[in-house]
């Protein structure tokens, strides 16, 4: 079994895997968009026109980590879950490096710090509302 996040991001998904992959390197495997959708049964589009462009379903992988990501279906509205993508790594300079790249233009909710459990972790939910934790072992 594997467990691999899927990201809806309101109409900014080109961009959000855009900034993603200047964070994490990796590629953007597959895209597919809502024009590429057949027509139903009478031959009418399955989306509205301005929705074409947008993507219905994207595949990105990096070396460590893959997710799926979407613009989301038309009308959804995508509220805050009870979720963070927790990114672990094995030296503090890579956590936050990685850290600093996801806070432009985001929101810092807990800074890179010392904790009392060994690790040096922080909080941040980025400039698409993506809740991440990061951590790495203290040195």
């Amino acid at each position: 079994m594997d467990l691999e996040p899927y990201l809806f991001f309101s109409g900014r998904c080109e961009e959000a895997l855009s900034f993603y992959q200047g964070i994490f390197g990796g590629e953007i495997a597959s895209i597919s968009r809502f024009k590429d959708m057949p027509a139903d049964e009478e031959g009418h589009s399955q989306s509205p026109l301005e929705y074409g462009e947008k993507i219905m379903h994207a595949t990105f992988k990096s070396p460590s980590f893959s997710f799926m990501a979407s613009d989301g279906r038309p009308g959804k509205v995508y509220g805050e879950g009870p979720i963070s993508l927790s990114l672990g790594f094995k030296d503090a300079a890579s956590a936050q490096r990685t850290f600093d790249g996801l806070t432009q233009g985001g929101t810092v909710e807990m800074p890179m710090q010392k904790t009392f459990w060994g690790s040096q972790f922080g909080m941040l939910t980025d400039k698409f509302g993506i809740d991440w934790m990061v951590s790495a072992p203290l040195s």
